[in-house]
């Protein structure tokens, strides 16, 4: 083991007295953790595994990111990593490991503070959603006299498939004499359709009359005067009388 290895071993374990656990002389784990004021839900815990090469530090140790608590998606793990290597590129010639988990706790601070900001930004957009939805179902659809005449005939037969289908049941428990009565019943008017026909009718006949009249000298059929000669010549007659 080197001395500037060696000295950092000894300057880690002082620091991390309980994160470090040292696995060989060239390998070791730090329990790395987001910083006090940033809370996640779940909780995220990472361990630094850290493997030294040779030459160090004129090389960047090997690094891998290891889950004690809660989960990394693959596109965080990678960005963690790439800020890593590059605060090891800038560290070369000197000590690095604790720069290496300083730069890690920090790194996770914001990307935790990231993931509560997407979930709040989503919530915010559901709720805005929601809201939108809800005003549009208060607000209803405008009636036109199209989408009326549409409803209408949907409506319309609806109730002439449910009546249908109610006297198919109900004709299920006639004789076939009932079925039959009650088919013919089927086809005679109602009072309603009664009244509605004899009223069209009326209006049909005044329209012919209206239209055919054709104006009567009832002068020409006036019997004052023939009835008149008639009581003269019966007054002339004289009757005789019998022996």
């Amino acid at each position: 083991m080197s001395q500037t290895l060696q000295e950092e071993f000894e300057v880690l374990e002082s620091i991390f007295p309980e994160e470090l656990e040292r696995i060989s002389q060239t390998e070791l784990k730090i329990r790395v953790e987001p910083d006090a004021s940033v809370s996640s839900d779940p909780p995220v815990v990472l361990s630094l595994h850290v493997s030294y090469p040779p030459i160090y530090p004129s090389e960047i140790p090997k690094m891998q990111l290891e889950e004690i608590e809660g989960e990394l998606t693959e596109l965080e793990r990678d960005v963690l990593l790439s800020g890593l290597r590059l605060v090891g590129e800038d560290s070369l010639g000197m000590a690095m490991v604790f720069t290496l988990v300083t730069h890690l706790q920090s790194a996770m601070s914001a990307l935790l503070q990231g993931r509560e900001e997407d979930i709040r930004a989503a919530e915010e957009e559901k709720a805005r959603l929601d809201a939108e939805a809800e005003a549009n179902r208060n607000k209803g659809t405008a009636v036109t006299a199209e989408s009326f005449a549409r409803w209408k005939e949907g409506f319309n037969a609806e109730v002439r498939k449910r009546t249908e289908k109610e006297e198919e049941e109900k004709m299920r428990g006639m004789t076939p004499k009932e079925r039959d009565e009650f088919k013919r019943s089927k086809t005679k008017l109602t009072g309603r359709q009664l009244f509605e026909r004899d009223r069209n009718l009326g209006k049909e006949e005044d329209a012919l009359g209206e239209e055919g009249a054709e104006s009567v000298d009832i002068s020409k059929y006036d019997r004052t005067e023939p009835r008149e000669e008639e009581e003269e010549e019966e007054v002339g007659i004289e009757f005789e009388d019998s022996d």
